[in-house]
This record gives C-alpha cells, structure tokens and sequence, in this order.
C-alpha cells in the first residue's frame, strides 16, 4: 500500500509546528536567561556582606554545615527588606543558629560605643553599674571622677531605678547601660534611691568620660610599701597607662604588687597581652588557635617592667583578654591567683565595620588556650586560693575585705623573703 502526498503532509506540518515551537522556547530562555538579575537594594546587600564576612571569618566553619549556612542566606534574603531595620532582623535571624552569642550585629549606636570603649572612652553621664546580689537591683558601683554622675552627688552603692522613665529592673545591666550612653551634650534622666532610701530624679547633660582603665595608689602595710594597681578594661591606652603606673609606684619604693583584674571583662586582645609581656620574662603567654587549626604561640620577651612578687584578684566578672593574662600569671608562676573562678570566655572576637551605615559585626575568629594547655571556654580558672563571700561590692574602695587580704598575705611573702645583703661602703 503506498502513502498519497496528502496523507503525509499532515504529520509534516505537525512536526515543523514542534520544531518551531521548541525553536521559540529556546530563544526565549536564553533571552531570560541573558537578562541581568534584580540588583540588590542597600539593605539586601547588608545582609550578603554580613554572611561573607562571618563565612570566611567565623573560628568554626564545621558548623556552617550543621546549620545549613548557605540556606540561611537565601531565607534571608526572601525576607522583605526596604529599611536598615528589616536588613538588622534579617542579619539577627541568620547569625541566631551559630549559637555563638559573642558573633553578632552590632547597630551603629552599640558598634560606635563598643569601639569608644576600645579607645578608653566614651560619651556618657560616667556610672559604673553592677547588679545587687540579694535581689538583682542595679546599682552604682562608683561615678567616675570629673563625670557628670560625680559632679551630681551620686554615691556608690545608689540603686538605679529609672532611665528617662523607663525601669531599669525591666531594661536590665545591659540595656541600662546604653541607655545611658549617648551624643555628648544630650541629656538624660535618671531615677535614683541613695543607700538611705532616699529617692530623687537627676537630669544629667552627657559628656565625653574618660573610663579610666588604669587606676593605681601605694599602700602601706605592717612595715611594708605594696603597691595597687587595677585595671577595669584592655582598651588602646591600657598598656602605656601600667607602664607609667609601674614606674611610678615603683619609684615611690614599691616592694610588692597587688593586680586586680576583678570585673575586667576584657577589650583588645593585643593590650592584654602587652601587659602579660611588661610581667613575664619570656615565659609564654598564650596559645591562639584558628578556624583553620594552626596554632600560634605567643611568647613574653625578655624582660620585665616589674619583677618582684606580686598577687592577682580575680572573680567572675574576669574575662576574656583578662583571663588571658590571669592564665599567664598562673601558669608561668609569676603570680599566684585570689578570689573566685573566673568567668570562662576562650573565643577571641574580631570588630568588622559593615558598609557606611554604621553597623558592624563581632565576629569569634579564634580560641585561646594557657600556657599549660588549658582550655577555659565555659570553664574559668580557678584561683589557687578561694577567698570568702560575699564579695566586696566597690573592688579597690575603703571597705574592699579581698584586698585587705591580699595585702595581708603578700605582706607575709615579703616578710618570709631573705634580707638584702648591705651594700659594701
């Protein structure tokens, strides 16, 4: 049977009509395909360059895995972002799974202040705050002096009920604190109880502070010049301020040294370890490891700025680039430690400014270990002797029961030491 020319034209056509169409489809997704994607807007590209920023940074890039890090980024960015608001939700909710509090967004007020401290300043009233520990009221630990707290007549031991209306029992330490912080020249107010009971309200004009990181005196006890020197922060002038605190204390005839590094809750890495290097002898210092797992060794140089016996205080608000220099100390056995267990922070953080908004990210970038190899993250150090509680509530003030200790057994040590020899006339 053959096949007339008409019968065969049908399934032709039919064929070129596919062939056509499918010729069209193709055109058609190169096309789309060609066109350039939807450019990101600034908010969009704030929360890109935050996840870049942490993936190549970030102390555990393991984790990444655990936590589907590049789906992260992409429910992030299906989030309506029009305003640097919505970007810093969507940045708060991307970086939440890493479990790290210490790798976070810092907005512009909190990064612009964070870096302030770094530098040993910072615009404010100058309170020192501290959280009661019978009932978690926040009180005033001291006014800085020359603040506008000190020029206002408020004491030590004040509790801090309110700042510009708002409950400070409700904002809690943190908040409080930023709250208090501000445009130099602003103003701020404050609801006060003094140690009396008396209450009062005081509107106080912001100024820049100066945190007085370094603070020393001399003191004298049986027989013996010790000297004192605290340190509340790391930040950039900490290690010029201890050097000329050593020298000063020690031209006054200093024969011990009581450190105290209670409440430090560290700051700059580098101006601990400058400290660490001005009392250690070469001895080590510390073990950084990254999140490639290279180890890196530092190591004091030789030389002191000050040799003789000395005794550290400690507590549970010693952290970070402090317990770096408490471990140090312990582990080298340059100074015995007194107090409480330390705090527990092993994770080093990087500063990292996010485009020109003001933002920035906090980023843990590498772990640290003692000397002896020990591994303090959650745990602490604990000090070789453990002094009563309840702790002094003002470190370094009149009624301070742990540094009348500590001056009472170095006092001792000295007195144990053998006697210089005269010099010959």
């Amino acid at each position: 049977m053959t096949t007339s020319p008409q019968s065969t034209a049908g399934p032709l056509k039919r064929t070129a009509d596919r062939l056509l169409r499918l010729l069209f489809a193709a055109v058609f997704l190169l096309t789309f395909s060609a066109q350039p994607a939807a450019a990101l807007n600034d908010g969009q590209q704030l929360v890109v360059e935050s996840w870049r920023l942490v993936n190549q940074s970030y102390v555990d890039p393991d984790r990444f895995e655990e936590i589907h890090w590049k789906r992260l980024r992409q429910k992030a960015l299906e989030r309506s972002i029009q305003t640097s608001l919505d970007a810093y939700d969507a940045i708060d909710g991307m970086l939440a799974p890493i479990g790290d509090p210490y790798t976070r967004l810092l907005r512009p007020a909190d990064f612009s202040s964070l870096k302030a401290n770094t530098e040993g300043s910072v615009s404010g009233v100058g309170l020192q705050l501290g959280i009661r520990q019978d009932d978690t009221a926040i009180v005033v630990i001291a006014p800085l002096e020359g603040s506008p707290a000190a020029k206002a007549g408020i004491n030590s031991g004040s509790e801090l009920l309110s700042v510009d209306g708002l409950s400070a029992a409700e904002l809690g330490l943190e908040a409080t604190a930023a709250r208090l912080r501000g445009s130099e020249g602003s103003s701020v107010l404050l609801g006060l109880k003094d140690p009396q009971g008396k209450r009062r309200e005081v509107d106080l004009k912001r100024q820049r502070v100066n945190l007085q990181p370094v603070r020393h005196r001399l003191l004298e006890r049986d027989g013996h010049r010790l000297g004192y020197l605290r340190i509340t922060q790391f930040s950039e002038p900490v290690p010029q301020q201890v050097a000329e605190a050593l020298k000063e204390l020690q031209d006054q005839g200093m024969e011990g040294l009581v450190l105290d590094l209670r409440n430090n809750s560290g700051g700059l890495v580098s101006a601990g370890l400058a400290v660490a290097n001005a009392l250690l002898d070469g001895g080590p210092i510390v073990e950084t490891q990254n999140r490639d797992g290279f180890s890196d060794a530092q190591q004091a140089g030789r030389g002191q700025l000050y040799s003789g016996p000395m005794l550290t205080l400690v507590n549970g608000g010693t952290a970070s680039a402090s317990e770096i220099l408490a471990g140090a100390l312990q582990d080298d056995e340059r100074s015995a430690l007194l107090g409480s267990r330390t705090f527990g922070k092993g994770l080093i953080q990087t500063l990292i400014a996010l485009g020109g908004d003001g933002s920035g990210l906090a980023v843990t970038v590498a772990r640290y270990l003692t000397p002896s190899g020990r591994d303090i993250q959650n745990l602490g150090i604990a000090p070789d002797a453990v002094l009563p509680q309840p702790e002094p509530f003002n470190p370094g003030g009149e009624e301070d029961s742990w540094l009348d200790l500590a001056t009472k057994r170095l006092a001792e040590q000295l007195a144990e030491l053998p006697a210089k020899p005269l010099a010959a006339a």
